[in-house]
């Protein structure tokens, strides 16, 4: 049985410089019927042990360490024996929310992590975070971006760790050059295509958010 991508959506809250918002991410988790990664680990467990389904999960990816997408990846990795792995300059945001529990490996940008038949390469793209990464997955026609590219522009960058430019750098040299026939799957709202998203390039550079 060939990689399939399932999804989820759960809520809770984020949280950074003294602000609380409730949010609604996405979940994503790539596999086979016998492996799977999990992409983020954003509120409940449960929720995601429902999609993994009994499968083998062989690593939970970090797109970043905002509070809202690995809250409970430590105690995901418990349940399933599985590393977290998170792109080492984002570690100063993880240690706000897992001061006592690191990490269990690193995303380095080139990284290939290989599941259920199908190979997911790491993107970084710092500017919504400083470790910020993306994950292609060429053979399914994806890439899952996090919180750097949603359906209509460019992530957050009024925060801390943040940078506009750094986040618009990001999007035009590593996700804009990928084909634009490439579905989209972001860390919160409607998924879309690189080929929706290019030629509004212009336009995010003219509002500067």
């Amino acid at each position: 049985m060939p990689a399939r991508i399932a999804h989820t959506v759960t809520s809770g809250t984020f949280s950074l410089d003294g602000q609380t918002f409730d949010v609604d991410n996405n979940v994503w988790v790539v596999g086979d019927d016998t492996e799977c990664v999990v992409v983020d680990a954003p509120h409940d467990v449960d929720a995601i042990l429902a999609v993994v389904a009994g499968r083998r999960v062989t690593a939970i990816l970090a797109t970043h360490a905002h509070d809202d997408h690995v809250r409970v990846a430590p105690q995901l990795s418990r349940a399933t024996g599985a590393p977290v792995l998170l792109h080492p300059a984002d570690r100063v945001l993880w240690d706000m929310v897992h001061p006592d529990e690191p990490p269990g490996g690193e995303l380095h940008h080139g990284d290939t992590i290989e599941v259920g038949g199908a190979a997911l390469r790491v993107l970084h793209t710092p500017g919504h975070s400083p470790g910020a990464c993306c994950l292609h997955a060429p053979a399914l026609d994806v890439v899952f971006t996090g919180d750097t590219l949603f359906a209509g522009g460019p992530g957050a960058t009024g925060r801390s760790y943040s940078d506009f430019d750094t986040i618009v750098g990001s999007i035009r040299d590593r996700l804009l050059t990928l084909p634009p026939q490439t579905v989209v799957h972001t860390g919160h709202g409607d998924s879309t295509t690189i080929g929706a998203e290019a030629p509004q390039l212009p336009q995010w550079l003219a509002r500067g958010h």
